[in-house]
């Protein structure tokens, strides 16, 4: 099967051809200092969170994590904005292409996706930007703008929720960050979720026991 047989929006749009046109077409412009500022802006919210755990505890954690989805579900009504399925088009090819546009042009990370059968797939991230930034437990912080993205898809088709499970991670040790995602059976928990809770209990634990 084709892993990526949809196209999606580019959330942010006017900005991005805003960019494309005053900075990156600059002779005079080194592209990798966007990588430089969203790494800095990526390691402020992992640090907004901490604090906000260890100053203000669970409110402040919640407080947090419900600004985070909010961004991450309006990422993914931008990318989803007026866009239809084809009558060709699994459901299992959906959550492929739609991971797969999440990966690449939202998290900027190049990827190798697979759709095992018409229930399954996977993908291997081979880089992320903040692998060398993040250690394993700091990931948590991404989940939530995931989550967003997840909650906008449901939104708007109820019909190709999904299930998505890490596997393994590059600042764990890994040499790719590994997901695996399965169709949602009706009435399931989610399981994004569930794990996410644990985390942010994990998370405020930590942020007590430093006290």
């Amino acid at each position: 099967m084709d892993t990526l047989k949809m196209r999606f929006n580019y959330p942010f749009q006017e900005a991005g051809l805003r960019c494309a046109k005053d900075a990156l077409s600059r002779k005079d412009y080194d592209p990798v200092s966007l990588f430089r500022w969203g790494n800095m802006l990526g390691m402020a919210v992992l640090k907004m969170l901490q604090t906000a755990e260890a100053e203000l505890g669970e409110p402040g954690q919640n407080a947090m994590i419900k600004a985070l989805i909010e961004v991450g579900r309006e990422v993914g009504r931008q990318m989803l904005d007026g866009i239809e399925v084809p009558e060709d088009i699994l459901p299992i090819e959906f959550i492929s292409a739609f991971a797969s546009w999440i990966n690449r042009e939202i998290y900027a990370s190049p990827e190798a996706p697979e759709i095992k059968d018409e229930e399954h797939c996977s993908f291997d991230i081979l880089w992320c930007p903040h692998q060398d930034s993040y250690k394993a437990f700091d990931c948590r912080v991404q989940r939530y703008l995931v989550q967003g993205m997840i909650e906008a898809a449901r939104e708007k088709f109820p019909t190709m929720d999904f299930q998505l499970k890490v596997v393994q991670t590059i600042p764990a040790g890994a040499k790719t960050c590994r997901f695996d995602i399965r169709r949602k059976k009706p009435g399931e928990k989610d399981e994004w979720e569930i794990y996410s809770d644990a985390l942010a209990k994990k998370a405020l634990e930590k942020a007590r026991a430093k006290k």
